[in-house]
């Protein structure tokens, strides 16, 4: 019999999987604790921890207790958390203009994380979806989303944020022309070197549901369609314009909105676009996971990782995700 070079039995892809050392000089992809971002929910007037029923294992906390939970992020390897405020209801307007006084709940977190957590990353997002009665990530006028004026508040809303002390500016509103227009007024207000993470592809999707139940916009919502500004999930090509148009415009960095369902996007993004990709582990796709591990179908902490893996394995070099804290915990305890 004839043996070719590299086939069967000269070749042996088991060799490399039969023992754990093997494997481990094997790995292409490695998931580390500086990968993941954390995201926190910020609420006033609240003494413990408050459950978010739709999202099993991750709480509302007060400002201090964010602090410590980006304390013990830091000590596990995490380099950033990304704040999400729970706007009280009676602060929110049609225009949202919570968002751009200085001492707002996330203004007050963000000083309170780098003046007693200084070494961590602090990622705030720039929409007005937190802020505004109608529950869009804009101003309306005569029943939509009015791009340009939106854009214009953005731009304030992305100033008093990096006043504050936010690292990372993070534009999720999906405006034309905003990340541009943040670039220009972070320019003209002193911070060069405030760092904006465009959602470059944040998609209409049906994952994010618990999101918006975790910070009280779910039954905000009305009006317009989020469909007119997020993108159609029909769509590739769209989103690698979107991220070639925010990088013209002065984004650093780009992110992957849903991740799992999305993975051929962020591997062309990553394959054209040498620049850092972010990619979101929403809060549906980080649910069904723990909703599965519940109901004794699956071991949620596996498929979790899992998960992860591929994301990182398409090409997303940070990953935004719930479960960062247990799964920074499991690495930190494997190595």
């Amino acid at each position: 019999m004839s043996v070719y070079p590299g086939a069967y039995p000269a070749t042996r892809m088991r060799r490399f999987r039969q023992r754990s050392w093997a494997r481990e000089l094997r790995a292409e992809t490695r998931l580390h604790p500086c990968d993941l971002v954390l995201p926190v929910f910020v609420k006033d007037g609240i003494e413990t921890p408050e459950p978010i029923e739709t999202l099993p294992g991750v709480t509302r906390q007060s400002i201090d207790q964010v602090v410590e939970t980006a304390r013990e992020a830091h000590g596990l390897g995490i380099q950033a958390v990304a704040v999400f405020p729970v706007t009280d209801p009676k602060l929110k307007t049609e225009d949202g203009q919570e968002a751009l006084k200085p001492d707002n709940l996330v203004c007050r977190t963000i000083q309170a994380l780098k003046s007693q957590v200084p070494d961590i990353g602090v990622i705030a997002d720039v929409a007005l979806d937190p802020y505004t009665s109608h529950g869009h990530d804009g101003l309306i006028r005569d029943g939509d989303v009015a791009n340009d004026e939106t854009v214009e508040t953005l731009a304030e809303q992305a100033v008093v944020l990096a006043n504050t002390g936010a690292d990372i500016v993070a534009p999720s509103d999906m405006m034309d022309g905003r990340v541009g227009a943040i670039r220009s007024a972070l320019e003209a207000a002193g911070h060069p070197d405030t760092i904006i993470l465009s959602y470059a592809a944040k998609y209409a999707s049906a994952l994010y549901g618990p999101f918006r139940d975790a910070v009280g916009s779910s039954t905000a919502l009305s009006g317009a369609s989020k469909r007119s500004y997020q993108m159609d999930p029909r769509n590739r090509d769209e989103a690698l314009a979107e991220v070639s148009l925010d990088l013209g415009e002065g984004a650093d960095a780009v992110m992957v909105k849903p991740a799992l369902a999305y993975l051929d996007v962020i591997a062309a993004i990553r394959e054209r676009f040498h620049v850092p990709v972010f990619a979101y582990q929403v809060s549906g796709e980080y649910t069904m996971v723990k909703a599965a591990g519940a109901a004794g179908v699956v071991d949620a902490d596996d498929v979790m990782v899992e998960h992860l893996l591929a994301i990182k394995r398409a090409g997303a070099g940070t990953i935004l995700t719930y479960a960062a804290l247990d799964v920074a915990k499991a690495l930190k305890g494997s190595s």
